[in-house]
Parts: C-alpha cells; structure tokens; sequence
C-alpha cells in the first residue's frame, strides 16, 4: 500500500492533517495575512505616490545628449 504513494497523495495528507491540527489557528493565520497585504499595499501606494510628484528628469535638455 505504501508504494502506490505519490506526491500528491502526499500532498493531500499533508494537508488534511494540517487542517485537523492547525485549524484553530487558520482564523489568526488569514487576519495576519490580510493585514500584511494591506501594510504591503500602502507602502506601494507611497513609494508611487513619491515617484509621480518627483520631478522627472528631462534627458533631452542635458548638455551632450
């Protein structure tokens, strides 16, 4: 029976038994993430927030270009 094993029986496994022992944690898991995400995002709004009113750097009005 253990030879007809493959990776995603594995896989399947692994993920049942992670849902039997961690599911009490799964809520705290996803809020965690989610604010993850939304720090990450803000973080990415400034950065290109600062960049549009930087002012931009005109090649062609270099000497030599």
């Amino acid at each position: 029976m253990g030879s007809n094993l493959t990776g995603w029986h594995g896989l399947i496994l692994l993920l049942v038994v992670l849902l039997l022992f961690a599911a009490p944690k799964l809520p705290g898991l996803a809020r965690s993430l989610g604010q993850s995400i939304t720090i990450f995002r803000g973080e990415v709004r400034k950065k290109d927030d600062a960049a549009e009113s930087a002012p931009a750097d005109d090649v062609s009005s270099r000497p030599g270009a």
